[in-house]
């Protein structure tokens, strides 16, 4: 494990404020032998306060990057071209966008807390202790679906990980096999960003952190091996941008 240390801070939120996060991502859309980056924006309300309504607004700019065939190769072999993920506006309490609001349901039944849904309770019972939370890391993540590095990264890109325990995450990260650090790389916004790769398995993804803040700031991921999606090596297939703030009312942007 490295000796890593990374300045991170929180800006104060208060109890009727909201953490607002936005999203600008490429992601990869497969259609049979056809793939291709479509242009996505998310921006997301969060309140202090869970239980009440949180924001989705989920749109897709109409921007694409073919990586193998064509628009027109595609729709000649009779594929209907949509993007899988809904768009629009959406309200739920505790982001739970893909329910319905089911008020028979007891808040504390809704959400017990993950890696990929972060609770405030979850992530207060997670240890600050960099070796501690290594172990914890992979002890949640025994299988090969899931592993302890993008189990860190699904809760960072919430942007919901307190200072401290980004701080002490980003140094258990560096005792993972395949984990190396790398600085002054940017994000595809241009931010300069400290950068933990983890190359390793069929995808190298790339961990931006935001050198001011040590707030996440994004990820980018490329081929390993010439056989997923057909895809050559070191093809990108997927990228973001991500930047977060503190704002007063639910849909308010700063």
């Amino acid at each position: 494990m490295l000796d890593l240390v990374i300045a991170t801070s929180d800006d104060p939120m208060g109890p009727e404020q909201y953490r607002f996060v936005a999203t600008d991502a490429w992601w990869l859309g497969s259609f049979g032998a056809h793939q291709h980056l479509t242009e996505h924006r998310l921006r997301t309300w969060i309140p202090a306060q869970p239980d009440r309504d949180w924001l989705l607004d989920r749109s897709l700019t109409g921007r694409q990057r073919w990586l193998t065939g064509s628009l027109e190769q595609a729709q000649e072999d009779g594929f209907e071209l949509h993007d899988v993920a809904p768009v629009g506006l959406f309200r739920a309490p505790y982001g739970e966008f893909h329910r319905e609001r089911d008020r028979c349901v007891e808040p504390s039944q809704r959400r017990r807390g993950s890696w990929q849904a972060p609770t405030p309770e979850f992530l207060d019972r997670l240890p600050r202790d960099p070796a501690a939370l290594l172990q914890r890391l992979q002890d949640d993540h025994p299988g090969r679906w899931a592993s302890p590095f993008s189990g860190a990264v699904d809760a960072l890109r919430t942007c919901l990980v307190p200072a401290d325990l980004r701080a002490a995450l980003y140094q258990a990260l560096t005792g993972l096999p395949g984990v190396t650090l790398a600085g002054g790389t940017s994000a595809f916004d241009g931010r300069e960003c400290l950068v933990l790769v983890h190359d390793a398995g069929r995808t190298r993804t790339e961990l931006m952190i935001d050198i001011a803040d040590g707030q996440f700031a994004g990820e980018r991921d490329t081929t390993r091996t010439e056989s997923r999606c057909d895809l050559p090596l070191h093809t990108l297939i997927g990228e973001t941008a991500v930047h977060s703030a503190v704002v007063d009312e639910l849909g308010e942007q700063p």
